[in-house]
């Protein structure tokens, strides 16, 4: 079956009466948080002395794997790196579109290694128009796709030279977000792509143009509360019907709903301890 091809879920748990929402097969990419630790902190979510539950944040993670397989998606497995806890994250290890790799160069020394380790496994898997970047990105986590445009993040992380890279190696216009709140240090917390046209995002994570950028181009996009973008309501995956978000992001289950969409809640609190959930855990490779 194509990647494009619609699906249709075999659970009964997740189907709907509703007709104007399809969801499409996604090939994605995840790592087993096999070494998953907080061992120091370069966010405001990571507190080394609260450290982490290893087997939980297992358990977790298989939970949101099993749940895209459930789903119809195709889910492949990088294998973790010792010395790496944040290998699981694996949105941030490259931005893949068309079929083109544009790899992760990372702004902290611990995670400079996950860049090199998940482009040689795209090579591996038979990528052959990649880039290693010059500035620094961090993937999916600063370069959201939304249809034949790019949404790219900067402010903490993402170096926005890094903008006109990715524009001139994908061929697709990139448009700069400025986040200004620490606690969502890259795009895709305080922003979440739900089909080719339609975004959620929290605008007071994002300075004062930006959010005008924001309502110009999207300006039926859901909005989320400050309570919702605290429990990383934002770090989502949709796959066009179906929206995998936190749980506990009440509020913005119920604007889903009123859109069409089918919100289905998960848990990934261990991973949250280090800033991460949903889409972290998600990288999307786009082949066609």
């Amino acid at each position: 079956m194509p990647l494009t091809e619609p699906i249709t879920p075999a659970g009964a748990l997740y189907r709907s009466d509703s007709p104007t929402r399809v969801a499409t097969r996604r090939r994605l990419l995840m790592c087993r948080p096999r070494h998953y630790d907080v061992t120091y902190s370069i966010n405001p979510w990571m507190n080394p002395q609260h450290g982490a539950d290893n087997a939980l944040a297992v358990s977790q993670w298989e939970g949101l794997r099993d749940l895209y397989l459930e789903l119809g998606h195709v889910v492949e497995e990088i294998d973790p790196i010792e010395g790496l806890p944040d290998m699981v994250f694996a949105a941030n290890g490259a931005t893949v579109v068309d079929g083109k790799v544009y790899g992760a160069r990372f702004r902290h020394a611990e995670r400079t290694a996950e860049g090199p380790a998940y482009l040689r496994w795209l090579e591996g898997r038979g990528y052959k128009d990649t880039l290693w970047p010059e500035y620094v990105n961090e993937g999916e986590g600063d370069i959201l796709t939304v249809g034949r445009r790019l949404l790219a993040g900067t402010g903490f992380r993402t170096d926005p030279r890094s903008h006109a890279e990715a524009q001139e190696f994908f061929g697709l216009p990139v448009t700069s977000l400025t986040l200004v709140n620490p606690d969502y240090y890259h795009l895709d917390t305080a922003l979440s792509v739900l089909s080719d046209d339609e975004i959620m995002y929290y605008p007071a994570a994002f300075s004062q143009g930006s959010q005008a950028v924001l309502r110009a181009m999207f300006p039926n996009a859901v909005l989320a509360c400050a309570e919702d973008a605290a429990v990383f309501g934002l770090n989502a995956f949709s796959d066009g019907r179906h929206v995998l978000l936190p749980a506990a992001a009440t509020g913005l289950h119920a604007k889903l709903r009123a859109r069409g969409f089918e919100p289905i809640g998960v848990e990934l609190s261990e991973l949250l301890k280090a800033g991460g959930s949903v889409k972290c855990c998600t990288l999307e490779l786009r082949d066609r």
